[in-house]
């Protein structure tokens, strides 16, 4: 039932003018009839076919789906709640080690704290899952420390991999603060959704490495700076909420931010976050704190003097890190609290290198192996070509990263020539071809890698 005012206006402010006659509609969900003063009371309303939805009907049905939703969310993590039992049953921390040691070589002290803080942090969720009294347990988010090229990034990347959960890298210095020019922090968490198929409640229990997170150390150091600094701590003061776990909003890759753009929200309560640095200069930090608290105790003529020979090294340095010696660094005090974890990696040195390029089940010489035994032939490296590539990668300072390269610059012309020919041979590499540059020798041989698998093949 419609009473229509055919003189009826809306004032400024979308109310009917009192002047004029109550218009009169009838609500198609609860049939009540509404009088309607102003626009908000029958919010929807087609004149054409004469369907209308009153204020209150349409707070009912949002009420319902609000409270659908809810459930739903609740169902979803008691599901979650239920798989957890056999994801902690499955990567107790010595299997998680042991499994760390297949791919990577040494480290063997930050492989226990990051196997014993992915356990604590599935305990966690499991914890908040099933506890409602209160209690609720922090966060074990880690910071890892160590020179470029030691393993921190593969670690992670095959630490993933066991745990089957979303992964992702985000590079912290293309990072600034909201406002500046460059990409906000909540990019970190839009790429983890990327990396989890589109899959929030996937998203949501992954894992965000933040790389090169020295970079954003404030550029003052320790003091405060008076001028703006929206690419470092600017994003740590960003960062803040987000490591501590909150719902961050984001819009869909290429879309540009503003008001009325679509965004999907994710909750960063249960993302373990775990930010990693070559920071080059705090072993420096870490000496002079050291230094400077041996001189409070020995003063005086009889006090020990320490030669340059006799200083501890990088590796001895390292393991001595402690909080204020990243505020120090330029770290704020909020964000070192929001990691409690700190995880320190060693240098590898030539004895590492030499086991990383062959050890390993994805090993550099391994995959040349392979590469070579598609086209019928064998690779073989000397002991003295390895301990050379090692050296090489000592030098460049840039660890296990630059193996695969070097090893890239000798083989390029063999992999050239290689296809001309199906018949049989094997390559040797020579500590010549690493340090002078020769050509790996290439002889003829009766059986190929290919001949062998078909042998083994019709043996089976």
């Amino acid at each position: 039932m419609t009473n229509y005012a055919p003189n009826a206006r809306y004032d400024k402010k979308g109310r009917f003018s009192m002047a004029q006659h109550v218009e009169q509609i009838q609500c198609s969900l609860c049939k009540r009839i509404i009088n309607v003063t102003s626009q908000y009371d029958v919010p929807i309303q087609d004149p054409v076919t004469g369907f209308a939805l009153c204020k209150n009907c349409i707070r009912e049905v949002a009420r319902f789906l609000d409270a659908h939703d809810e459930e739903e969310q609740q169902h979803e993590q008691e599901e979650f709640a239920g798989k957890l039992d056999k994801i902690l049953e499955k990567n107790k921390p010595h299997y998680i080690k042991k499994y760390l040691d297949e791919y990577i070589v040494n480290q063997d002290h930050a492989k226990k704290i990051l196997a014993v803080a992915v356990y604590n942090h599935y305990k966690r969720m499991k914890y908040g899952y099933r506890n409602e009294d209160g209690t609720e347990i922090e966060k074990s988010n880690v910071i890892m420390i160590g020179p470029s090229g030691c393993g921190k990034t593969a670690m992670l990347s095959h630490l993933s991999k066991l745990l089957g959960i979303p992964f992702a890298v985000t590079d912290a210095s293309s990072l600034t603060e909201a406002g500046f020019v460059g990409a906000d922090v909540e990019v970190a968490v839009r790429n983890l959704y990327y990396a989890a198929d589109k899959d929030i409640e996937r998203a949501e229990h992954g894992i965000i490495y933040l790389d090169e997170f020295d970079k954003i150390a404030r550029k003052s150091g320790a003091n405060n700076s008076i001028t703006a600094d929206p690419g470092h701590e600017g994003v740590q003061q960003s960062l803040l909420k987000m490591l501590e776990g909150s719902v961050v909003e984001f819009t869909s890759r290429g879309q540009r931010k503003h008001p009325e753009a679509p965004t999907i929200k994710v909750n960063t309560k249960n993302i373990l976050f775990i930010v990693g640095g070559a920071f080059i200069g705090i072993d420096k930090i870490i000496a002079k704190r050291l230094q400077a608290s041996r001189a409070e105790t020995s003063i005086g003529f009889g006090a020990a003097v320490e030669s340059k020979d006799n200083q501890p090294k990088y590796d001895e340095l390292i393991h001595k890190v402690r909080p204020e010696d990243l505020m120090a660094f330029g770290i704020i005090p909020e964000v070192i609290g929001r990691l409690p974890i700190i995880c320190t990696l060693e240098t590898l040195d030539e004895d590492a290198l030499l086991r990383i390029l062959t050890e390993p089940k994805n090993a550099p010489v391994r995959q040349y192996e392979e590469l070579l035994a598609m086209d019928n032939v064998a690779l073989e490296f000397q002991e003295d070509a390895l301990r050379a590539v090692a050296k090489k990668a000592i030098e460049r300072k840039t660890g296990a990263r630059s193996l695969r390269g070097i090893i890239e610059d000798v083989m390029l012309d063999v992999m050239y020539d290689i296809p001309e020919s199906t018949e049989p041979r094997k390559v040797i590499v020579t500590k010549a071809c690493i340090e002078e540059g020769a050509r790996p020798e290439i002889v003829r041989i009766e059986k190929g890698p290919l001949d062998e698998q078909k042998e083994n093949d019709a043996k089976d």
